[in-house]
C-alpha cells in the first residue's frame, strides 16, 4: 500500500487514516505484533502512530475541543449509516463508519436522546456474519466484539476498564480440549477483543 503518513502540522487535516492509527495505538500494549504488521499495512511509520495519538490526545483536551460526535464527523466524514437503536427505555441514534483495517467492523458513536455520546467502540458491521465462538480457543485477539463475546459466553459480568476506550468481561468458557468450564476475564480495546487472562486464588 502506497505509505501516506499523517501530516504533523496542526494546521493539517486529522484524516481516516489517522484515526485507525489512534486506534492502534491503544491496542499496542496488548497485542504489539498485530498492531505492528496493522500499521504496515496502513504504510504508516511507529513517529506516524506516535504523532497521530499526540494530536488525538491535543484534540480531547483542548480548551476548544468540540462535542465529541462533531470531531468524528469531522475526521471521519458523514457516517455510512444512522440506525436507531433501542437502549432500555430510551431510543437512542447509532452513527456507523467503516474501518478499512476492519472490514467486517464498523466504528459505532451512540448518540443519547440530548446528542451527548455514551459509548465510542467497534462493532460488527451490520450484514456481516459473527465468529463462531464456542471455546476458549475462539477468544483469539481482534476476533470479536465486547457484545459478541458477552453474548456467546452470557452470562456475563462487565468489569471497569483498566483505562479509557477500555473494557473487561468476566464469564465461564468451555477449554476446547477438556470441556471443562473455565473462568476467565477479556479484555477490550475499543470494543474488541485483545487478550483473555484467568483469575487466581
Amino acid at each position: 500500500m502506497e505509505h501516506m503518513p499523517p501530516a504533523s502540522s496542526a494546521a493539517a487535516p486529522f484524516t481516516p487514516l489517522d484515526f485507525q492509527l489512534v486506534l492502534l495505538r491503544r491496542m499496542a500494549d496488548h497485542n504489539p505484533v498485530l498492531v505492528e504488521d496493522a500499521r504496515r499495512e496502513l504504510g504508516a511509520s511507529v513517529a506516524d502512530m506516535r504523532e497521530a495519538n499526540r494530536r488525538w490526545q491535543a484534540m480531547l483536551h483542548s480548551r476548544r475541543a468540540r462535542a465529541a460526535v462533531s470531531r468524528y464527523r469531522s475526521v471521519l466524514g458523514e457516517p455510512e449509516a444512522t440506525v436507531r437503536r433501542p437502549v432500555g427505555d430510551l431510543t437512542c441514534e447509532a452513527l456507523l463508519w467503516p474501518v478499512p483495517l476492519w472490514p467486517d467492523l464498523r466504528f459505532e458513536v451512540l448518540l443519547a436522546p440530548n446528542n451527548a455520546v455514551w459509548n465510542e467502540w467497534l462493532i460488527r458491521a451490520p450484514g456481516a456474519p459473527a465468529p463462531a465462538l464456542r471455546t476458549l480457543a475462539d477468544l483469539t485477539p481482534w476476533s470479536c466484539t465486547v457484545d459478541e463475546a458477552a453474548r456467546a459466553f452470557a452470562p456475563a459480568r462487565p468489569l471497569e476498564g483498566t483505562a479509557p476506550t477500555r473494557w473487561r468481561l468476566a464469564f465461564t468458557a468451555p477449554d476446547a480440549d477438556t470441556g471443562e468450564p473455565r473462568p476467565c476475564v477479556a479484555e477490550f480495546t475499543w470494543g474488541l477483543l485483545q487478550r483473555v487472562s484467568f483469575p487466581t486464588g
